[in-house]
């Protein structure tokens, strides 16, 4: 950011090329504003700007903080869940934090220090860091010495215990970080010295009966303004102003006009820039409430004039000093929300409803609450009722110069207030004014810290720590599926990767230059770049790179819950690592490290669905008769208990069993479908009719499909694991080497052949030679419907189970009576 301001200069930097926390303040027209509209326009980090009120969004070109973080109206109590947003978050808004480099609060002085610990709550829940504020930046923007935060005695009464004061200073997330305060120094506003001098008393409380004399000086009794010279009277209630106007108003003879405000879209009473509905006549005094924007400038937000023509479409007003009278237009602003673009992740605003009316309101008088941030070159101040600390040296500052001041009371000292806190804080402030060996040394302080926190496994190892544990508690109810060892995962990857990169990381602070930035180091670029390829293959090629494609099930809903959050976020967490020592492949940038981790957060935020655990199918059982079997079973138990069959246990259940052969009660429970009433219901005769099952045909254990997504819809059907069985059938393999060639045993690849046989898709001849399946098929015939244990036993020599099975296969496709379930 160029500018020939120093102090904007300083604050422009800080911004850019640190993370510390920033309070920008300086006296009443130092620029601020003028600071954070360059911001918004020049800014090399993606920010979001807020305010207190809508009005102040509004004019800072931002949204509530309320709204954005959807807080609660109330008081917010350190640890409650208070913070908690009473709505959820959308995945966008959840987007745009964890893209948020910066956070912009203007008018910080009137951010109460509950509201910002609200903020931080928010921010660290949903970046998942605990940080302060989530690792955002703040960039606070604000003169404590104007209007302070509105706490009523109530919320004061809960909130005291744990606050020093209500404002945002006293916040404890705050405390937790190294804020810097740069003031603003050069005021643009005022140009007289003797002037400046009597406001910087009273913004600091400095008074001395000399000061009061030459401000009490500026007293007229009875004051009355001259509307030709557009003078304005600022009090400090509403019902005064509004009686001044309206009596204004009525007092001229013209007949009165109606503007009646165009609003679309989303855009709240309270955020309204001016009335709804504008009553003006010729010869009223008004105020523009906003900016020219055309070329020529004509007004500004403050600028006061009066009505000289007035119809119901040309409004024309003349300005003191003005050679031309201004023609008005009606104005539009924005009310925005910020959204992120999905392709360059940069953080946008969007218009979400508009407010149309002409730039007005009637001007004889304004609160001097609503005077904040403009400028008036004549001021009748009628601030005998002040209230609030900060609210005459408001009123004093919005005047250009002390000729055009007036006082229609005189002051008295206990008029002018300000809060010993935000003195305190102030002075503090000022001896700790930062220097450009502070800003050299928070550059050097921000990247180290990035950098070690690029290399930082810890998290990936706490949660692969948390996974394991939910694993390994619960045997026999936890299924994991694409990995047979989770401890052994667990120990490979805390030992290639996040022990080394502890490693690094203390190596690298060891390697860090004293006084120069690290990425410009060639040493440390050099170990960088090397450490990022070394991690990216550990987390692509070695022990971590399963772990984007582990599915788990439980049966137990509860604990399914745990391990499916778990295992999201150590997926998560693989994107962001993996995303973070990429990005220092080539170098470390700043930048370009916080690009890539908001790309890692949203890919990882909008993975698809993750495939549940395999449900089989009918297609799947390889056992037909123990299928049967069980079917049986549950028509007379639903006979004997007089309910429908699927009370009893549903179809799908039944193939599940009949898929995994569970034999013991903790094999039982671990099938799909069978919860713990199931368990202790039937779990004794389930088990025991396919122990007999798997006794009678000598299995001893049953090898399971993998698991295959099944297909969307629209697409080639998938091939099963009977298909792919076939396929390398065809391909002259035999049934050993496909056994080996997909991990199965061969028992099942014969129940795949079994079934191809009885469809006559394969030959029997392939697979069984002509004599003997004329033996098996003779007994077969003699024996019908006995166990093939029995016909094994009278055929003897060197007939398997699977010969018989293959031949009854044949058989079926024989008599084109293959079964058909019901």
């Amino acid at each position: 950011m160029t500018t020939a301001n120093p102090e904007m200069q300083l604050a422009g930097e800080f911004v850019r090329d640190t993370g510390c926390h920033i309070f920008l303040t300086g006296k009443a027209g130092t620029g601020k504003t003028t600071f954070l509209r360059s911001l918004k326009k020049n800014g090399p980090k993606r920010l979001v700007v807020t305010a207190p009120t809508g009005v102040a969004a509004i004019n800072a070109g931002g949204v509530t903080l309320h709204s954005f973080f959807q807080l609660p109206f109330g008081p917010f109590v350190p640890g409650s869940d208070a913070g908690r947003s009473q709505y959820r978050f959308s995945n966008d808004k959840i987007g745009i934090i964890r893209s948020l480099d910066l956070l912009v609060i203007d008018e910080i002085s009137m951010v109460r220090a509950d509201l910002l610990d609200g903020v931080d709550s928010v921010l660290r829940r949903l970046r998942r860091s605990e940080q302060p504020f989530g690792g955002v930046q703040l960039l606070m923007i604000g003169d404590l010495f104007q209007l302070p935060p509105v706490v009523r005695e109530e919320d004061w009464r809960l909130l005291d215990r744990y606050y020093a004061s209500p404002y945002f200073f006293s916040s404890s997330a705050l405390a937790r970080t190294d804020m810097v305060t740069i003031e603003l120094q050069h005021v643009y506003r005022q140009a007289d010295r003797r002037f400046i001098d009597l406001l910087n008393r009273v913004r600091s409380n400095r008074l001395d009966p000399a000061v009061l004399r030459d401000l009490n000086a500026r007293y007229q009794a009875d004051a009355v303004p001259d509307d030709r010279d557009g003078t304005i009277t600022l009090s400090t209630h509403n019902r005064s102003a509004d009686r001044i106007n309206d009596a204004r108003l009525k007092a001229l003879p013209k007949r009165v006009h109606r503007f009646d405000a165009a609003v679309e879209g989303d855009f709240p009473d309270a955020m309204f820039p001016t009335a709804a509905t504008l009553q003006l006549k010729q010869g009223a005094q008004v105020m523009f409430v906003r900016n020219d924007l055309s070329a020529e400038r004509r007004y500004f937000n403050g600028k006061i004039g009066t009505i000289v023509h007035i119809s119901a479409s040309d409004i024309r007003i003349q300005c003191p000093g003005d050679p031309q009278e201004i023609t008005v237009e009606p104005a539009t602003w924005e009310n925005i929300e910020y959204t992120l673009d999905k392709k360059t992740l940069e953080i946008e605003e969007n218009t979400i409803g508009t407010f149309r009316q002409y730039p007005l309101r009637l001007a004889w008088a304004i609160t001097i609450h609503k005077s904040q941030g403009l400028t008036f070159d004549k001021a009748i101040i009628d601030a005998r009722a002040a209230f609030a600390y900060g609210q005459v040296y408001v009123a004093l500052s919005r005047c250009r110069t002390l000729e055009g001041m007036v006082l229609s009371r005189p002051l008295s000292p206990t008029a002018i207030r300000t809060d010993p806190a935000v003195l305190r804080f102030s002075q503090q402030a000022t001896r700790n004014r930062p220097s450009a060996e502070q800003l050299r040394a928070a550059r050097i302080g921000y990247q180290q810290q990035l950098i070690l926190e690029c290399f930082d496994f810890q998290r990936l190892r706490t949660l692969l720590h948390r996974m394991a544990g939910l694993v390994l508690g619960n045997p026999g109810v936890v299924q994991v599926y694409g990995l047979d060892d989770i401890r052994g995962l667990q120990e490979k990857t805390d030992e290639e990767i996040c022990t080394v990169g502890d490693k690094f990381r203390r190596q690298l602070q060891g390697l860090f230059p004293a006084s120069a930035l690290p990425a410009a180091d060639a040493a440390v670029a050099g170990r960088i770049a090397k450490a990022s390829a070394y991690f990216e293959e550990r987390l692509t090629s070695g022990p971590a790179r399963c772990i984007p494609g582990l599915q788990v099930d439980a049966d137990n809903q509860a604990l399914k819950k745990k391990l499916t959050f778990a295992l999201n976020r150590l997926r998560e967490e693989i994107d962001v690592k993996l995303a973070a020592v990429q990005s220092c492949a080539q170098g470390f940038s700043p930048s370009r490290y916080f690009r890539a981790l908001s790309a890692a957060a949203m890919v990882s935020g909008k993975k698809p669905k993750p495939v549940a655990a395999p449900t089989y199918t009918e297609a799947d059982v390889d056992h037909p008769e123990l299928f049967q079997t069980l079917k049986d079973w549950r028509s007379r138990q639903a006979e004997a208990e007089g309910i429908a069959p699927y009370r009893v246990m549903h179809r799908k259940t039944l193939i599940q069993i009949a898929v995994h052969l569970p034999d013991t009660l903790p094999d039982l429970e671990a099938v799909k479908g069978i919860g713990r009433r199931l368990a202790e219901r039937y779990g004794e005769e389930l088990v025991a009719m396919v122990g007999s099952y798997r006794r009678a045909h000598h299995i001893e254990a049953e090898a399971l499909p993998p698991p295959v997504p099944l297909p969307k819809k629209k697409k080639a059907p998938r091939i099963d694991t009977r298909q792919a069985s076939l396929e390398l059938f065809k391909k002259g393999l035999s049934l050993d080497q496909i056994a080996e060639q997909r991990g199965l045993v061969r028992a099942t690849i014969e129940g795949h052949m079994a079934h191809w046989v009885e469809t006559g898709t394969v030959r029997i001849d392939l697979l069984i030679p002509a004599e003997k399946r004329k033996a098996i098929d003779e007994q077969l015939t003699r024996m019908p419907g006995k166990p093939f244990g029995a016909i094994r036993q009278v055929l003897g020599g060197d007939v398997s189970y699977a010969d018989i099975k293959l031949v009854q296969a044949w058989r079926k496709h024989l008599s084109a009576s293959a079964e058909d379930p019901p």
